[in-house]
């Protein structure tokens, strides 16, 4: 009740002393700070502007943006309403008063609640003394006051009422800085922690400064070995000077070794007036590196010094003990003399080390020349190329430090013909979840030493090759992380007898497997009918990533079932049966191995539409046939001459022939005039003169009745002429010969080709017999033209007039038949060109320059143009 009272009066002398305020309400007391877990009370006080229209039982109240229950509300006043929040567990909340009017909640106040906790006790006071330097003190503070908290280190002498100036801070530690730190073994120490909500403090602990002193850590000057004096190291070293003095000092030598990285410790006692510490590191291993550090520590004090910087120091070399590693490959020879030979070695990891190794020495001579001197390199690396010919050598190899050699390793490298035998049977290699194992087996129990020599397959530098030796087993292990995965590597054993390796047994191993990175790409070798061979390439080594097991041929034909066949890692084609001709199929091809396969492209091919077979049973006959025609062809080459003499006889030249003799009045000038006069002859112009020869026996008869007639012809002419008449006497009876016109040319055709020239000629008018072309050469002076009925009864007796025999007394040897071809079309000449002419043309005459005849070759020109 006297708490309200309190509030009240503090609420009228706040509203007493804003009264010029502009705001319509106050939240008493501002901004609070409460223990967590308390109650909280709060006033909302009114001011003057608010008592005529409202009064405090219309305030209300909400914690954050929750209303709090109206029971919780006390209204002292019309304007002051109280509220009462328990256990208020927020570490900050908001707090508001609301004024209702009209169903609407409008703003007065706002504060802002804060809780939190006392501060604990300190606990744990710690202090470090460095000697003229500071004091330095840390606590436990306890747990989080959600308020600022001050500490406040008091430092007390135990016998004096005074106090030395107090440390304060906000943090869990404090320190004394020079004059405020002065050296005292009667000090106790207390801490005072204060926030907004109240204070707490520890009681006052005596801590003697002499057991809290920590000081610099030493530094090391120097880590010698003594020349002469093996498997020991000098340690020297310089103190800090700001120690507390007259105190004992104990310090503590820490040496590694490298090597093993085996720490071991050394304490040394002095006293705190030297400044320079010494000691000796004995029982340490030759020609090894050492790494020491040292800390320092007052006698009666707790805390250590820091360590010093480390400093490395080695002791006193010897010669090396062990023999190098050593192996060699030996390059195929590219010549007959010379061949390389790469040695490569590892010095042995002795226990403890015979010290840093500066070089190797490298030692050879021919085996069959011992007094030849030894050829030496050197070499800072662990490896060298040696050109050696082809005779046998013994090659050594040391190292060597500042204090000797190791002892050699020596090996033989045989002559280039060297066979040496196999021992070693069978290779086996295999895996385990963290090793591969390989085993073999050998024909000799006797050989106690191998070497295992295991390197990528596509690593083509002999140096990138590992190698281990092997005693008194036949079976070697090695961890699966010195083994890349999805490689091959080639495993291989090696014998030893002495200095000799005898012929190595190989193998491969993959120590991880992954299904094959492309497949093989099919090709289509031999196609056929209803097969197709399909052949591929192997997949490059770097691409299989394990051992190829199987490869599977997948073939589908268009709108076809797929189909497969799988065959064995060795096989690299294959031949599909069973397809079906002129058709069009896909192929792919899949490599396997253990784990999985991949397909690779796809090809297209055709089946053919006919087989090999199918060629054969049609080539035979083809082929039976042309051999006919060859056969047929080489007859005719070979009987051509007779085949010419039956099919196409030779025609005698008329010009020629001894059978008759022309009369000489018989000259050439009317046909030399008609032949200038037209170059060719007309097939329309020519008429045929058919004869029909007797035989054989009668020819003698009919030649002289041809002799007398042919003169009986030249004396009527002649009469003729001179009468100034042009005409021919004929005989209409049946003789041999009848008299020609002068201007009428003639052509002899074999009787064969009476056919094709009747054909040519008959649609020509002046196609006649030769007995009307006689009458109508004998009365053309009478009958100049015919009309079309004598035209027709002379078609129809030429028809008729092959059926007579005539005789050609100049063509006796020659075949039974000769047409003669008159030509009616020759330009007609006048009367006075006829009587011109002083005597009529003669029968035509052998021998005589001039004189016209066409052949039946030109004819058949002729005919063809």
């Amino acid at each position: 009740m006297l708490s309200n009272l309190i509030w009240m009066f503090v609420l009228l002398c706040c509203s007493v002393a804003d009264e010029n305020s502009i705001r319509d309400a106050d939240i008493f007391p501002s901004s609070p700070a409460i223990e967590r877990g308390s109650s909280l009370e709060l006033s909302c006080v009114l001011r003057k502007n608010y008592m005529h229209q409202r009064n405090a039982s219309h305030i209300i109240w909400k914690l954050n943006d929750t209303l709090i229950a109206p029971e919780n509300y006390i209204i002292v006043n019309e304007t002051v309403s109280n509220i009462t929040i328990h256990n208020f567990s927020y570490s900050t909340a908001y707090v508001n008063c609301f004024m209702k009017h009209l169903d609407k909640e409008l703003p007065l106040a706002r504060t802002e609640v804060k809780s939190g906790f006392r501060p604990d006790i300190p606990e744990n006071i710690s202090c470090i003394y460095f000697y003229d330097a500071n004091l330095t003190c840390t606590w436990n503070a306890g747990r989080e006051t959600s308020f600022t908290t001050k500490y406040t280190l008091y430092r007390n002498l135990t016998h004096s009422p005074y106090s030395v100036t107090p440390c304060q801070n906000a943090t869990e530690s404090c320190s004394f800085f020079p004059p405020s730190n002065a050296y005292s073994n009667d000090f106790c120490f207390q801490v005072k922690a204060k926030n907004v909500l109240g204070e707490s403090s520890t009681d006052c602990i005596p801590i003697p400064l002499q057991k809290i002193e920590k000081f610099a850590p030493p530094e090391i000057l120097s880590v010698k070995k003594i020349p002469g004096i093996k498997q020991l190291l000098t340690v020297t070293w310089k103190m800090p000077e700001k120690i507390i003095p007259l105190k004992p000092i104990i310090c503590q030598v820490q040496y590694r070794n490298l090597y093993s990285n085996f720490t071991e410790f050394v304490n040394v006692s002095l006293n705190s007036k030297k400044a320079i510490g010494s000691c000796n590191l004995t029982g340490l291993w030759d020609s090894t590196d050492y790494s020491v550090a040292i800390r320092c520590i007052n006698n009666e004090s707790a805390f250590w010094s820091g360590w010093s910087g480390e400093k490395n120091g080695s002791t006193e070399e010897k010669a090396p003990s062990g023999k190098v590693d050593l192996w060699r490959v030996i390059e195929s020879s590219h010549s007959s003399r010379n061949r390389s030979v790469h040695l490569m070695w590892k010095p042995l990891k002795s226990f403890p080390p015979s010290g840093r190794i500066l070089g190797y020495k490298i030692q050879y001579f021919p085996e069959k020349k011992t007094s030849v001197r030894k050829r030496t390199n050197n070499s800072t690396e662990k490896k060298i190329t040696l050109l050696l010919n082809e005779e046998a050598h013994i090659i050594s190899v040391t190292a060597y430090n500042s204090a000797g050699e190791s002892p050699e390793a020596i090996l033989r490298i045989p002559s280039i013909d060297e066979k040496s035998s196999q021992v070693i049977e069978t290779v086996m290699a295999s895996t385990t979840n963290e090793e591969v194992v390989v085993e073999w087996i050998t024909s000799e129990p006797e050989t106690t030493k191998y070497v295992v020599e295991w390197y990528e397959e596509l690593e083509m530098d002999p140096f990138g090759r590992s190698w281990q030796y092997v005693s008194n087993s036949t079976k070697w292990k090695n961890n699966k992380k010195n083994f890349k995965p999805f490689v091959c590597y080639n495993i291989s054993v090696y014998p030893l007898y002495g200095r000799n390796v005898a012929a190595p047994s190989y193998t491969q191993i993959y120590v991880q497997e992954k299904k094959p990175s492309e497949g093989p790409v099919a090709d289509t070798g031999i196609l056929g009918k209803n097969e197709v061979t399909i052949k591929w390439n192997e997949i490059s080594k770097a691409k299989r990533n394990g051992f190829i097991t199987n490869y599977t041929i997948f073939y589908k034909s268009e709108d076809g079932k797929e189909l497969n066949e799988t065959v064995n890692s060795d096989v690299l084609q294959y031949r599909l049966k069973s397809l079906q001709a002129n058709t069009q199929y896909t192929v792919q091809i899949m490599a396997s191995n253990r784990a999985g396969g991949t397909v690779g492209d796809q090809k297209t091919f055709k089946t053919l539409k006919f087989d090999k077979e199918d060629f054969f049973f049609i080539a035979i006959p083809v082929g039976i046939s042309v051999l006919c025609l060859i056969g047929l062809w080489i007859t005719c080459v070979l009987k051509k001459h007779a085949f010419k003499k039956v099919c196409w006889p030779d025609i005698p030249n008329p010009e020629e022939s001894l059978a008759v003799e022309w009369p000489l009045a018989m000259n050439n000038s009317f046909l030399k005039r008609v032949s200038s006069q037209t170059k060719t002859v007309n097939p329309e112009d020519i008429s045929v003169l058919e004869y029909c020869f007797p035989e054989e026996s009668q020819e003698g008869s009919l030649l002289i009745n041809y002799e007398n007639h042919v003169s009986e012809c030249t004396d009527i002419n002649t009469k003729d002429i001179t009468n100034g008449d042009e005409k021919i006497l004929c005989n209409e009876e049946n003789e041999v010969a009848k008299c020609f016109s002068p201007s009428m040319p003639y052509i002899l055709a074999e009787q064969f080709t009476r056919s094709q020239m009747h054909s040519a000629l008959i649609p020509a008018k002046e196609v006649q017999p030769i007995e009307m072309v006689a009458n109508d050469l004998c009365g053309s002076q009478q009958n100049p033209v015919k009309n079309e009925e004598n035209y027709d009864e002379e078609v129809l007796k030429l028809e008729d007039f092959s059926d007579k025999a005539l005789f050609n007394p100049y063509l006796k040897n020659s075949v039974k038949t000769r047409e003669f071809l008159v030509s009616e079309s020759l330009p007609e000449h006048s009367t006075d060109e006829h009587k011109s002419q002083s005597s009529v043309l003669s029968p035509f005459q052998p021998d005589v320059p001039g004189q016209s005849y066409i052949t039946l070759d030109m004819f058949r020109l002729a005919k063809a143009q």
